[in-house]
């Protein structure tokens, strides 16, 4: 990551100087540009959402949460909220203390950990942020036209579930504690920044209706039976209605945040994926992890030689990298998948089981049509 426009200092500090707010602002917060990224976003690496619409939303309560990166902090939020100041009776944990040689002294190492960044998390940038707006602290989000900060993106598949892993195991460690934002932030910050915290905390328990829908409506075509209403019915009307509102707001959403049709359904075919492997992998691990039972973490080395990933990646191929147990979910969704099409597109066109079998065929010819690219 690097900056991109020599002004964005001076943008950060329009705001730490602005006296109506200054007293009370913890950080200013830009989003994060890619470059390099292949005309449809092979990977979804924009991330749309995390930089651009989520922070968007929350701008307009107490601010964006503090991303770990693109972000101009100010020492002083991390001193107390902003009526109080905890000055620490050691010299080098001073705000104004300018730092010269590394600090390893065990009591003064003690008492930082009380203070400053929170760390012991996996996620220690959201858990920080966190913390800061539950004191009373706010933030600003700051989007110019010209991006602030370019970073790089994943080239291939396998860096993308391994990554959020990782994520969404140390979201659910905050969500199980007793800082957790549905009680402890709901109380602290209010009900819809409590709610908006609780939507990335709890973000990995989307695995299971992703699971659910990848899997349960084509089953249930393969072996006969009938979970949806018939087309003749009053309530199939209200399965469309949803079905179609739900994607036309987050096209609409992904548009806002500049994205294109090929991109969106990049992000569609991702945001599967992701429900798929690193979601499901995150929460089965955090759940054995609280029981007692050992996890086996994955050692993830890269194969191919940077310039021939990139050259894939520029051509649209899919990267698969080393073999993994985490596409195992997402190889038997395919699979399903594509048989439960055939299947039900066979039958279909024979005239038997047309009204019963439309839902989860569509269902069916969705997701074969996002699984596609996972092929060739």
């Amino acid at each position: 990551m690097y900056w991109n426009d020599p002004r964005t200092p001076f943008r950060a500090f329009c705001h730490v100087l602005d006296p109506e707010i200054r007293n009370r602002l913890a950080y200013v917060q830009f989003p994060q540009e890619f470059h390099g990224l292949n005309e449809t976003d092979s990977y979804a690496g924009r991330l749309i959402r995390l930089f651009k619409l989520n922070p968007s939303g929350l701008d307009g309560l107490s601010g964006p949460n503090y991303m770990g990166t693109c972000c101009f902090i100010r020492q002083r939020s991390l001193f107390g909220d902003p009526s109080t100041l905890l000055s620490p009776e050691i010299r080098e944990l001073s705000p104004d203390y300018v730092v010269d040689n590394p600090i390893t002294s065990p009591s003064v190492l003690e008492v930082a950990h009380r203070i400053g960044f929170k760390y012991g998390l996996l996620v220690e940038d959201f858990y920080t942020g966190f913390r800061l707006k539950c004191e009373g602290w706010r933030s600003i989000f700051c989007n110019p036209e010209k991006a602030a900060f370019m970073g790089n993106a994943p080239l291939n598949l396998l860096d993308v579930p391994f990554q959020n892993k990782r994520w969404q195991i140390g979201l659910l460690e905050v969500a199980s504690s007793r800082y957790s934002p549905i009680t402890f932030g709901v109380k602290a910050m209010g009900l819809f920044m409590g709610l908006g915290y609780s939507s990335y905390a709890y973000s990995s328990i989307l695995s299971i209706p992703i699971t659910t829908y990848s899997f349960v409506p084509q089953l249930a075509l393969l072996n006969g039976l009938n979970i949806f209403p018939k087309v003749s019915e009053p309530w199939f009307l209200l399965y469309v209605l949803l079905f179609l509102g739900a994607y036309g707001q987050d096209f609409l959403e992904h548009c806002v945040g500049g994205g294109t049709i090929q991109r969106w359904w990049s992000d569609q075919r991702m945001w599967m994926i992701k429900g798929l492997s690193c979601f499901l992998f995150g929460l089965t691990e955090f759940l054995l992890k609280s029981i007692g039972i050992p996890t086996q973490g994955f050692n993830v080395t890269r194969k191919a030689i940077d310039d021939e990933q990139r050259k894939r990646y520029e051509q649209g191929l899919f990267e698969f990298g080393v073999s993994s147990a985490i596409f195992v979910p997402l190889t038997m969704a395919a699979i399903v998948n594509l048989f439960s099409f055939t299947y039900g597109l066979i039958h279909f066109v024979n005239g038997s089981n047309k009204e019963m079998g439309l839902m989860p065929l569509l269902l069916s010819a969705l997701n074969t049509c996002r699984f596609m690219k996972l092929w060739y």
